[in-house]
């Protein structure tokens, strides 16, 4: 036993290896460990932010469902408000036989406009205002030497906005610079 004892004094270098070689394995697997855990974190981080980002989504998605659930039928209405305009715009104001009907016709329009409006539903009339291509649609362009150039001259159709998105463009004619000059006072003649 004594010859042990010498033996391992004499030789300390193959228990130190010994020793290493264990907490080299300890320090690779903690380091593996930290290494998991720290993808683990990542990937939690990213599955939260998804499940935000989805749920995000899912509420604008209603709350654009609820802003535009008109929409289609709004679009279908259109045609019944530009008839009734159409009708005032036509019939003569002055004709005693036709009083109580284009008062009648006055009273349905502002019915229809005003709950039109209450569901956020609003005229383009863009007379006289700079031509907009995001909210006009140019159906011709005419000389003018009275207005700005890209002006609207005549609007043939209203256009409308639900909640501020564009349902109809309003279909206009639209001003442009006359091609030849006016004639000019010659001063010298």
């Amino acid at each position: 036993m004594a010859d042990e004892q010498n033996l391992d004094t004499q030789n300390p270098e193959p228990q130190a290896a010994e020793s290493a070689a264990p907490s080299d394995d300890l320090a690779a697997r903690v380091q593996a460990l930290e290494e998991q855990l720290a993808a683990a974190q990542d990937q939690s981080l990213r599955v939260a932010a998804e499940l935000q980002n989805v749920r995000r989504r899912a509420e604008q998605d209603v709350e654009k469902a609820h802003k535009f659930a008109l929409e289609k039928f709004a679009n279908d209405l259109l045609p019944v408000v530009d008839s009734l305009e159409r009708g005032l715009e036509l019939s003569s104001p002055d004709d005693e036989a036709l009083k109580a009907v284009r008062e009648g016709m006055q009273l349905t329009l502002k019915l229809f406009l005003d709950t039109l409006a209450r569901h956020q539903l609003e005229a383009i009339d863009p007379h006289g205002a700079p031509f907009n291509p995001d909210h006009h649609q140019a159906m011709a362009m005419e000389e003018s030497i009275h207005t700005e150039p890209n002006s609207v001259l005549k609007v043939f159709q209203k256009g409308y906005l639900l909640n501020g998105r564009l349902l109809r463009p309003a279909m206009v004619v639209v001003s442009k610079a006359p091609t030849t000059p006016p004639p000019s006072i010659d001063e010298q003649a």
